[in-house]
């Protein structure tokens, strides 16, 4: 509404605030990750702030890999991540950028810091680095080689990067404090050497630079304004800051820390993904029962729903936790009015029409979806056999039951009413098969108004109906003994995947990867971008129709 007051999230208020007093002109933000893992929901929030604040202010967003530790880092993930970055609708335009881009300007930075007598060479091992930096609650103490001079830490250092030592055996140190409270001010490592092949430089170097050393340096580089990173890197935020005042930047960026967004019994954490992917458990990072982004894509989410997810969650300076249910909450309300609502019995049992002309079919009318008219109508072939639910029949129903039983009569949904005759069991007492008469009068859109059925079913027609795929999904983690082993195990649900096979309406032969729809009582699903192909359709099961999740109230 005009002259509506818009609150501000804290980081907001501190760009507005810079921009009023001159720290910037323009708002330059990025996302930085690791190229060693698949994204998870947590990283959408960053990449859509960082996105989302940059458009705010009419400024630019730049894409970022921190690719500084090359043991772990794969070109596999770089493609992923950038993948997942586009498909979410963060626009880095023609600003892509690597850490590695910026190794040269890395090192002379290193060597501008020796000359200034604010680093230096070290030879100890990383166990005496430790026993040398303290505890919380007492101060570390000087390295024996602390007071090399700057002649000698330049000599050491070019030898470092010309192979001449091996790995481990010296490590670029920054001189700041070895008794400050924060231990990461207490001479951290700035280099170390590491012959390992790079995915983006190959063999070039054999020294590489520390994160707290290159974040900051790749940040000043850019232009970046403002640096937003999560609440772990806030007790790195005095490196960050000496690191930029030391070598001299002009405008430097400023480090602003906010709140991870951590989901309810989900699994996250890069090794125990990797885990269930060597174990088999999943079948890829993108195993639709994971939340990572590939993940959520496969199953069905849209960009849509985990941006709006991202807003519900909001910005804070305070940790906390979010039931999956508000991701589920999202991903029903932005498909509800969007997709066609099909017919699809994943139980089947033969339904069989005995006063329905053999050989005839007809073709009725159906609406894609009442609530939206835009998506039209399509023609849905009946005949005499049909299949539907096996829980839409009982051979003697409880009470408020509703659906076909013995002399009781339903509609078939967009067709007839159906009375049912009678049934017929296999061997083992199992109805392998419904009958029923049908009532021509009551046709669908008839205006037939002489008596009324409490219940309607769904059904697809047995000889025109496509075979089928569906995958039932429940989270991967037993909910009710928690994500984690005291052994670091998790608690898998052995229930997390059941597979159907399944019936499907003629009308969806030509779906496709990605390609979603509401089948009628069951839920929204997904073509399955993996295992589906023409002729052998799989559908993932995106979320249920229903939930008793109410959005908490606004504060």
């Amino acid at each position: 509404m005009e002259g509506e007051t818009v609150s501000k999230n804290f980081i907001e208020q501190i760009i507005e605030k810079d921009l009023a007093e001159g720290h910037c002109s323009t708002v330059r933000t990025r996302f930085p990750p690791e190229p060693n893992g698949y994204l998870h929901i947590g990283h959408a929030k960053s990449i859509l702030l960082n996105y989302g604040l940059a458009r705010e202010y009419g400024g630019q967003f730049n894409m970022r890999f921190d690719d500084t530790n090359p043991t772990k880092e794969r070109a596999e993930f770089v493609e992923s991540i950038k993948e997942d970055i586009q498909w979410l609708g963060a626009d880095w335009e023609d600003r892509l950028f690597f850490a590695s881009d910026y190794f040269e300007q890395m090192y002379e930075a290193a060597l501008k810091l020796i000359r200034k007598g604010k680093a230096y060479v070290c030879d100890l091992s990383a166990e005496e680095i430790r026993e040398y930096r303290g505890t919380l609650t007492e101060p570390g103490k000087d390295s024996p080689y602390r007071d090399r001079s700057v002649e000698e830490n330049l000599t050491l250092f070019e030898d470092m990067k010309a192979g001449k030592y091996r790995d481990g055996e010296k490590v670029l140190r920054a001189k700041i404090d070895m008794a400050s409270p924060n231990i990461n001010m207490r001479d951290p490592i700035l280099y170390r050497v590491a012959r390992m092949t790079h995915h983006n430089t190959g063999d070039t170097w054999c020294i590489y630079p520390m994160y707290d050393f290159a974040h900051p340096i790749e940040d000043a580089i850019e232009g970046i304004t403002h640096s937003i990173c999560t609440l772990e890197f806030e007790d790195h935020r005095p490196l960050y800051d000496w690191v930029v005042r030391e070598l001299e930047y002009e405008n430097p960026p400023k480090q602003i820390e906010f709140a991870k967004l951590y989901l309810t019994n989900v699994v996250t954490g890069k090794r125990y993904i990797k885990k269930l992917v060597e174990d088999g458990i999943v079948d890829g990072w993108d195993d639709p029962r994971l939340v990572s982004i590939a993940a959520l894509r496969r199953r069905g989410f849209t960009p849509e729903s985990i941006q709006r997810f991202v807003e519900l969650c909001g910005v804070s300076k305070g940790n906390s936790s979010v039931d999956y249910a508000m991701l589920e909450y999202c991903i029903r309300e932005d498909l509800k009015l969007k997709k066609s609502r099909m017919m699809a019995v994943l139980d089947p049992i033969k339904l069989v029409i005995d006063n329905y002309p053999e050989g005839e079919t007809e073709e009725l009318e159906a609406d894609n979806n009442l609530e939206n008219e835009a998506l039209g109508k399509r023609r849905i072939p009946f005949c005499r056999e049909l299949y539907i639910e096996r829980e839409d029949f009982m051979e003697e129903p409880p009470k408020k039951y509703f659906r076909l039983f013995p002399g009781n009569e339903v509609r078939l949904m967009h067709a007839y009413f159906v009375k049912c005759t009678g049934f017929v069991k296999d061997e083992a007492g199992n109805v392998t098969e419904v009958h029923c008469t049908y009532d021509p009068e009551t046709k669908a859109g008839s205006g037939f108004t002489g008596r009324k059925v409490k219940g309607t079913i769904h059904w697809v027609p047995a000889p025109y109906a496509l075979t089928a795929q569906a995958r039932l999904y429940e989270n991967i983690v037993n909910e009710e003994l928690g994500v984690y082993n005291e052994d670091g195990s998790i608690n898998l649900n052995p229930n997390s995947l059941t597979v159907r096979n399944c019936y499907v309406e003629p009308a969806l032969a030509d779906a496709k990867a990605y390609d979603s729809f509401q089948f009628v009582r069951q839920g929204f699903f997904c073509v399955d971008a993996k295992d589906s192909k023409p002729g052998e359709l799989v559908f993932n099961r995106i979320v249920s129709l229903k939930s008793s999740y109410k959005l908490p109230a606004a504060k």
